[in-house]
C-alpha cells in the first residue's frame, strides 16, 4: 500500500521523538564545546570500537522492529516496500536527533551488500540474510581488493576450486573494512584461470566464522586499524553460498560497486558535517587569520565547492522523486565527497600551521590531523579517481577509450 510522504515524515517524527532525543541548533557545534574530533576512519581502542558497534546494532534493530530498518526493502524479506524518497526523508529527519553512528552497518552492509544479495542472491539467500542483516544481527564486508588486484578489481587470484557440492578457496584479501567487526563477507574467487579476466569470477557469500578464514588488522599512519587483510586457507564453501552463476562474479560485482559509489558520494555524516561556514570561520578567528586575504579566498572557494555537492545531491533526490532511474549522479558525488574532504584537510592545514602537528591541547587544531592523514584514501577507495574519471568519460560523455596496447 503506497504511504504519502507527508504521512510518514508524521510516523518517522513519531518514532525519533519516542525512541531518541531531538537535538537543538545551538547544541549542534560551538567552538570549544564538545569533542573536536575530526576524521574519517575510527581510531578508538578496541573496547571503545566494540561498545560503538553494540551501539549501532541495539539502534538498527530499534528502527527495524519499529518499521524504519529497510525502507525501501521488499516486505517479503522484513522491508517496507516504500522509495528511495521515503528513505531520503528519514535520513533527514534523523540527522537531527542523538542517535548512534551506525555507519559500521550502514555504509558496505546494508548500503551495498544487502542490495547485492536482492539482486543475484537465491530465495534461500535472500531469506538467510536479508533479515538478519537490516535487522542489525549480522554486519557484513566486502572481500574484494587483493595485493594485486585493487583498482583492477578484475585481476583477482584468490581460487575456489569445485569440490562435490561445494567449493574449497585459497588466498589473500586486503583493505577489507569492518571485517573485524563482521559475521559474513561478500567474497569474489577466481574459478576458471583460462577465460578471459572478467568472465572468470565467481561471487560467494562466507560466513567469516567459517575454518581457514584469518583476520589481522592493518595499522594506519593515524593510529586506527579499520582495514584488514583476510588469509583464506582451504576455506569450504557451500555452492548454495554462491551469488549468481560460475563464472559470472563480475556482474556481482558491478552491482556491489554502483551500489558503493552512491552509497559513499552520498555521506552526510562524520567529517563532511564538520566542513561548515559556522565551524571553519570560528577556526579562522580562534588562531586570529580571520583577515587573511589567500585563507578567505581559499574558504569561499572550499565552500562553494561542498555547496555544490550539496546541490547535486539535491537534484539527484527531486528525480528519485519524480521517478527517474538512478544517474550518474552517484558516481560524481562520489568524487566530490572525495575532493571536498582533501581540500578540506589542506585548508585546516594552511590555517593552522604547525598547531596541526603538534598536540597543545588546545581545542580544534591538532584534531584536524586525523583527517588530514585520512583523507587521501578518499581517493582510492569505492573506486580510485583515475578509474572513476575514465567511466564518467568513456560512459557518460561518450568519449572514445583509450587505444589499445
Amino acid at each position: 500500500m503506497a504511504v504519502e510522504l507527508a504521512d510518514f515524515t508524521r510516523e518517522a517524527r513519531d518514532f525519533l521523538d519516542a525512541h531518541a532525543r531531538r537535538t537543538e541548533a545551538e547544541e549542534r557545534f560551538r567552538w570549544g564545546v564538545g569533542d573536536d574530533r575530526v576524521g574519517y576512519f575510527s581510531t578508538a581502542p578496541a573496547e571503545e570500537a566494540a561498545a560503538a558497534v553494540e551501539a549501532a546494532r541495539a539502534w538498527q534493530r530499534t528502527r527495524y522492529e519499529n518499521g524504519f530498518g529497510w525502507l525501501t526493502g521488499p516486505e517479503e524479506y522484513g522491508g517496507r516496500g516504500l522509495g528511495q524518497v521515503h528513505a531520503l526523508a528519514y535520513d533527514a529527519l534523523e540527522s537531527e536527533y542523538d542517535v548512534p553512528d551506525t555507519g559500521v552497518l550502514d555504509v558496505i552492509g546494508l548500503g551495498m551488500i544487502g542490495p547485492t544479495i536482492l539482486t543475484h542472491g537465491t530465495p534461500e539467500l535472500r531469506e538467510h540474510y536479508l533479515r538478519r542483516m537490516y535487522s542489525g544481527e549480522v554486519i557484513a564486508c566486502q572481500l574484494f581488493s587483493e595485493p594485486a588486484a585493487g583498482s583492477d578489481l578484475a585481476g583477482v587470484t584468490t581460487r575456489a576450486v569445485r569440490d562435490g557440492d561445494g567449493w574449497v578457496v585459497n588466498g589473500q584479501k586486503v583493505w577489507t573494512s569492518i571485517a573485524q567487526h563482521a559475521q559474513v563477507g561478500e567474497l569474489l574467487c577466481r574459478t576458471d584461470p583460462d577465460a578471459p579476466k572478467h568472465r572468470g569470477i565467481t561471487a560467494f557469500l562466507l560466513d567469516l566464522d567459517t575454518p581457514g578464514v584469518e583476520v589481522r588488522p592493518l595499522r594506519q599512519m593515524t593510529g586506527g586499524a579499520e582495514f584488514n587483510e583476510v588469509f583464506l586457507t582451504d576455506v569450504r564453501i557451500p555452492d548454495s553460498r554462491r551469488l549468481g552463476e560460475v563464472n559470472e562474479g563480475w556482474k556481482v560485482a558491478l552491482t556491489t560497486l554502483m551500489n558503493e559509489r552512491v552509497t559513499v558520494g552520498g555521506e552526510r555524516g562524520g567529517p563532511a558535517a564538520a566542513l561548515t561556514p559556522e565551524r571553519l570561520t570560528a577556526m579562522l578567528r580562534a588562531v586570529g587569520r580571520e583577515s587573511d586575504g589567500a585563507l578567505r579566498r581559499d574558504l569561499a572557494a572550499l565552500l562553494a565547492a561542498l555547496r555544490a555537492a550539496r546541490s547535486l545531491n539535491e537534484r539527484a533526490a527531486r528525480l528519485l522523486r519524480a521517478g527517474a532511474a538512478p544517474g550518474p549522479e552517484g558516481s560524481i558525488s562520489k568524487l566530490a565527497f572525495a575532493r571536498n574532504l582533501i581540500d578540506g584537510s589542506r585548508f585546516a592545514a594552511d590555517v593552522l600551521g604547525p598547531r596541526i602537528i603538534a598536540d597543545t591541547g588546545e581545542w580544534g587544531t591538532f584534531a584536524w590531523s586525523e583527517l588530514l592523514l585520512s583523507a587521501p584514501a578518499l581517493r582510492i577507495l569505492g573506486g580510485t579517481e583515475e578509474i572513476m574519471k575514465n567511466i564518467l568519460a568513456e560512459r557518460v560523455l561518450g568519449l572514445p577509450k583509450e587505444a589499445a596496447r
